[in-house]
């Protein structure tokens, strides 16, 4: 079972020296860049592997939620992105699609207008990522970093809502602990998970803290879960404090045995 790390792609010796399978790279600021005229443009990197999923996906300044903002703005910055994320992808790699300041509605649009856009903006993002072998996952964001889709239960009713089909929902430990979601509902829902993401209590590494994270791989496990796990959590010390964080992870794992 492969269990992973987000960091910057720079830091990929690193997390596997340290003895991740795998580190799932951000994108802004990382692969992606401004180009000094509002716009964005792929920047210059050449990991020594291909790199099998990523996070951090949109800019904040994006709003992927406002109907005023034009689509086709939102469509280059998307293809952009996915350029170059394929051009370090494995084939199949999926991309996290959190970006909670980017997907926050906010008080001066109508949710149910921001709604439909966001929902449009998923479509978009999915089959721009099909178009390169690449896979789209939307990820629940707790309360505190945006006002749209919260946990599992909410991505499931929103996709269903909209009639999305083949975008699969990313299940974070921080989000399911911080919005209170029973493990009963992410059993429930597994099967409609895609990735996940684990840290311990106030986002430190694994094991540093008291988070039930063994019931909630369980929880995975036992829905049909079957893929990675990566850790996404603060780090003081990568090098030093990833091996221990790793460590945490396949103990909790059932199906690390």
């Amino acid at each position: 079972m492969p269990y992973g790390v987000i960091a910057s792609i720079d830091q990929q010796d690193v997390a596997l020296a340290a003895g991740a399978d795998y580190l799932e790279s951000t994108v802004v600021g990382v692969l992606v860049e401004e180009d000094g005229e509002g716009g964005w443009r792929a920047a210059q990197v050449d990991p020594a592997h291909r790199v099998p999923s990523f996070a951090v996906f949109v800019p904040g300044s994006l709003r992927l939620s406002d109907p005023a903002v034009p689509i086709a703005r939102i469509r280059s910055y998307l293809a952009t992105a996915l350029d170059a994320i394929a051009g370090v992808a494995e084939p199949g790699a999926r991309i996290v699609l959190g970006s909670g300041a980017a997907r926050t509605i906010g008080p001066d649009v109508p949710v149910e207008e921001g709604r439909r856009r966001f929902a449009e903006v998923v479509v978009a993002a999915r089959d721009a990522a099909r178009e390169r072998g690449l896979e789209i996952v939307l990820e629940p964001l707790h309360a505190g970093e945006t006002d749209l889709i919260h946990t599992i239960a909410e991505a499931a009713a929103f996709l269903d809502e909209h009639g999305i089909e083949g975008v699969k929902i990313v299940a974070d430990l921080y989000h399911v602990q911080l919005e209170a979601e029973p493990f009963a509902d992410v059993e429930h829902l597994a099967g409609r998970v895609g990735h996940v993401h684990v840290a311990d209590s106030g986002r430190v590494p694994p094991g540093q803290g008291d988070w039930p994270l063994t019931e909630f791989l369980a929880a995975l496990r036992r829905g049909g879960y079957t893929g990675p796990v990566t850790i996404e959590c603060r780090w003081q010390d990568l090098a030093a404090e990833l091996p221990d964080a790793l460590a945490a992870v396949r103990a909790a794992d059932p199906a690390a045995a």
